[in-house]
């Protein structure tokens, strides 16, 4: 089950935020795929940004549901800027096993998005945070 639950924004529009929980699962990963489009889509992103954003989120999670403890949630927040969209992807973990930042999953994220992070507040969630700004350049 899909819970959207915090959606809120002022009344100019600036910032919204957009909070997601759905099964740690692999087979709603297309639900969460879709919610990443639509909300860059809002922010004017341009077909090829939403793209990037889609595959990122989806190597993210995927990243993470390696982890994942089994019947858990997967969150996702989403905090849209003027023109930048943040994505923190989270997950429970056991134990703490940071993504490995030299392999290639870690490179398509740093391709596809302009800042990426792996975060831990605690022994036992992992999330990792992507922002991608509209029109940035991506480095040669």
């Amino acid at each position: 089950m899909t819970d959207a639950t915090d959606v809120t924004g002022d009344l100019a529009g600036i910032r919204d935020a957009v909070s997601v929980r759905l099964p740690a699962a692999s087979a709603y990963l297309s639900v969460l795929r879709t919610a990443t489009a639509g909300l860059a889509a809002r922010l004017d992103f341009t077909l090829d940004e939403i793209e990037d954003l889609r595959i990122a989120v989806d190597e993210a999670c995927a990243m993470l549901l390696r982890q994942a403890v089994p019947g858990t949630d997967l969150t996702a927040e989403f905090e849209l800027t003027g023109q930048e969209m943040s994505i923190r992807v989270e997950v429970s973990t056991v134990g703490i096993a940071e993504p490995k930042r030299d392999d290639f999953a870690w490179m398509v994220l740093t391709a596809l998005a302009d800042d990426v992070d792996a975060v831990s507040d605690s022994p036992d969630h992992m999330a990792i945070v992507l922002r991608k700004r509209r029109g940035a350049a991506r480095p040669a």
